[in-house]
């Protein structure tokens, strides 16, 4: 009994909609990351590379120890891959500011739907229903 409890509740916990929500949310994510990353990648870093002397960033490194042959065998170089930081970087810096810019249109959007519905008037009073008789019935006397 304990076992088919846990399922029951992890099954509850599972379909909830904010974990659906959730599991969305990171699906879109990282087909966004994906977009963001190729925009760096291929559109926004070749024109700064070209400005900087046709650098490529991924490929900037500093050979801390060059390659070497030992024995016939070629030792591979000890490098500090510093250009892929500053492209990680890049991608991270424009996705947040992406982000950003989608949040604050969501927000605007919501924002001006909300002030678009024009509030319903409550309900009126009894006090308010037994005055408006009294007024149309001293209206009829007239």
């Amino acid at each position: 009994m304990g076992k088919s409890n846990f399922i029951q509740e992890f099954k509850a916990f599972a379909m909830k909609g904010n974990v659906i929500d959730m599991a969305i949310g990171v699906i879109i994510g990282g087909a966004f990351g994906k977009i963001v990353s190729s925009i760096v990648a291929d559109v926004i870093m070749p024109p700064i590379g070209l400005l900087v002397g046709g650098v490529n960033f991924t490929d900037l490194k500093w050979i801390m120890k060059p390659a070497e042959m030992v024995d016939g065998k070629e030792i591979a170089a000890v490098t500090l891959n510093y250009g892929n930081f500053l492209q990680a970087t890049f991608d991270f810096l424009i996705i947040v500011f992406s982000i950003f810019v989608f949040i604050k249109l969501f927000t605007k959007i919501t924002a001006k739907k909300k002030t678009e519905t024009p509030a319903t008037p409550p309900a009126p009073t009894k006090e308010e229903i037994l005055l408006t008789e009294i007024r149309d019935l001293l209206k009829e006397k007239k």
